[in-house]
């Protein structure tokens, strides 16, 4: 069983507490190690925007365009395999099943990235109210 790093926690600072608390769940019940990298939690607008300059995200954190990072309702997360993270798909879609069922459980409308029909995110995970 894993549980989440002192740097996990950190990021997950300012974020629901739905979300919080199904990642601690899911964590416990996950076949694969994860974690949350450090704009995985709470953005404030600046980053938000530097993420957008980046390519990595596709909102630009200006009204019209916030990420739901912006509010605390979305996580992304990370495979840690031998050793260090991993993005690879397959371990992603892993930890999804792990989030998804541990939301389920505790009874939290979570959304996946991977799921996305225009776009897929694989790391992230948003709680709709």
């Amino acid at each position: 069983m894993f549980k989440l790093g002192s740097n996990s926690i950190k990021n997950l600072a300012g974020v629901d507490s739905r979300l919080v608390e199904t990642v601690t769940l899911a964590i416990t019940i996950s076949p694969i190690d994860f974690g949350i990298p450090s704009t995985g939690g709470l953005r404030s607008e600046a980053d938000q925007a530097q993420l957008f300059k980046d390519g990595v995200s596709k909102a630009s954190g200006k009204e019209g365009s916030r990420s739901y990072h912006q509010s605390g309702k979305a996580v992304d997360l990370y495979a840690y395999v031998d050793g260090k993270a991993s993005w690879d798909k397959a371990h992603l879609t892993i930890i999804a099943t792990s989030m998804l069922q541990a939301a389920a459980h505790l009874g939290y409308p979570l959304k996946w990235g991977g799921l996305w029909k225009s776009w897929q995110d694989m790391p992230h995970y948003e709680i709709k109210d």
